[in-house]
């Protein structure tokens, strides 16, 4: 699969920022969703952020449609840097309405989870690549037969780059692999992420 993103952020103030993003997630037909994402985040202390995101998705069925479904993010973000060193992690509870995904069965993407993310990035010295890690466990915290336990993960091996200007681009590796799951899915995807900062006056 190819995941690509392209976005732009900024700042209302100091403490409040805002991102707008499109997300394409593409592979052999029907497998294509695509989605609009619009973030509030903001800065309580250095090392905690808050933020909310909401995200419309379009994917694509084997008849050739587009279904809709709504998405709200609520996440908290720890962080902690030193020199070179950037960790973070992730707590995401994610509620989905209208969902796409079948009533027979959980779809992490598409319904109802919590997501524990850990990020790590290293800023090499005279190079214009950072080393970037991350893993993510998707928890389905719903009654039922396949409630209650986690679902999948998620991990990723790439690069940041570092370049003159408001530019962050990123590009690596991820594995997706389902948990807890009869004849469990995994997904090799190519990730590429850039993002424009929009200068503040703040």
């Amino acid at each position: 699969m190819l995941w690509a993103d392209v976005g732009v952020k900024g700042q209302f103030t100091k403490d409040l920022e805002y991102g707008v993003s499109f997300t394409s997630r593409l592979s052999a037909p029907p497998n294509q969703t695509f989605f609009p994402q619009v973030t509030l985040k903001y800065k309580v202390t250095k090392w905690l952020k808050p933020s909310i995101d909401y995200r419309g998705i379009y994917a694509l069925d084997k008849y050739g449609n587009f279904l809709f479904s709504n998405r709200l993010n609520f996440n908290t973000e720890f962080k902690y840097a030193k020199k070179r060193l950037d960790l973070r992690a992730r707590v995401r509870y994610q509620y989905s309405f209208n969902t796409l995904s079948s009533s027979s069965g959980y779809d992490a993407e598409f319904d109802q989870a919590v997501r524990l993310k850990t990020q790590f990035q290293y800023d090499l010295n005279n190079s214009f690549l950072s080393p970037l890690l991350s893993f993510e466990l998707f928890y389905n915290p719903a009654f039922g037969p396949s409630g209650r336990q986690f679902s999948k993960y998620r991990g990723f091996a790439g690069v940041a780059l570092e370049l003159d200007g408001p530019h962050d681009i990123s590009v690596g590796y991820m594995i997706d692999h389902q948990l807890n799951a009869y004849n469990p899915l995994t997904k090799h995807i190519l990730s590429v992420s850039y993002t424009y900062n929009i200068p503040s006056n703040n």
